[in-house]
């Protein structure tokens, strides 16, 4: 198993046993039920990139080039518009459509509003030991500017550590078995994006960790869960070796060029079928 299948064991069995149920959750389901979640706050997961440690789940397959090709909406070619982001090939925000075909003043539209990135990036050129590396999508006048679903990963912090770029990714909250848990969307494309933005500046992506102040599973994946604790006992029995791992092109190197052809997932054969998850709207 991978490190990231072992941290997904782990963080299920602690969500099950120790983890406490919410009370008037704001998400509901598409038909309309409220959507209540059991969950543990302060999850923790470090993964050094550099030995090998890419964090992607085989338990079940995840969408990764979707993932990455979100991370391009919001910080290569930075968009709230829904019609932009479905031409970039990313259609699961459309259930957030604030009513005018955007998800309001939120992600891309932030990081275009205060040109995040470059200044992370002139950052890093200019001042590579500095500590005010610090890309933040939570920005108060933005959050009360429009409606529009509050930024659930909104915070990176940038290191550089002599060859290598390290980066802390926070999320307020995560959906665990859908989107944030250990291998998940959300892991694999802020670890893309370290990737990039070190290959951008002329360093070697480091360590990634990812904090999640509330990890959740709800109601209606208690038994996804159960399915990949069982999954995870026959990988372990089988005792695979194989590690995937994420490669970038060698040639690309400009960041505002890079494009979903310039990655490759090698080694990677997750387990079937596919679990279905419903959302928490």
């Amino acid at each position: 198993m991978t490190k990231a299948d072992r941290y997904m064991t782990e963080d299920i069995r602690n969500i099950l046993e120790n983890g406490y149920w919410d009370e008037n959750p704001r998400p509901h389901y598409a038909d309309g039920t409220p959507a209540h979640t059991i969950s543990v706050n302060h999850a923790v997961r470090r993964y050094d990139l550099s030995a090998g440690e890419f964090p992607v789940l085989t338990l079940r397959r995840m969408a990764w080039k979707t993932g990455i090709r979100e991370i391009f909406s919001i910080y290569q070619r930075p968009t709230n518009d829904l019609q932009t982001m479905r031409e970039m090939g990313v259609t699961w925000w459309d259930p957030w459509d604030i009513g005018d075909g955007t998800i309001g003043q939120r992600y891309g539209a932030t990081v275009a509003r205060y040109d995040l990135i470059h200044h992370l990036i002139e950052d890093i050129e200019k001042d590579p030991y500095g500590r005010r590396k610090v890309v933040s999508l939570w920005q108060e006048a933005d959050l009360h500017e429009t409606a529009g679903l509050a930024p659930c990963a909104f915070l990176t912090i940038w290191n550089v550590r002599g060859k290598y770029l390290d980066m802390m990714m926070t999320q307020r909250s995560g959906d665990m078995l859908t989107a944030s848990g250990a291998g998940g969307v959300n892991e694999i494309q802020y670890a893309a994006l370290q990737m990039m933005i070190a290959r951008h500046t002329g360093y070697l992506p480091g360590v990634f960790t990812h904090v999640v102040a509330n990890e959740q599973i709800y109601d209606r994946h208690q038994e996804q869960a159960q399915e990949l604790l069982r999954r995870a006992k026959e990988a372990e029995e089988k005792g695979s070796d194989l590690q995937p791992r994420l490669v970038l092109r060698e040639e690309a190197k400009d960041f505002y060029q890079m494009t979903i052809e310039d990655f490759t997932m090698e080694n990677y054969e997750p387990m079937q079928p596919q679990l279905t998850l419903e959302l928490g709207i």
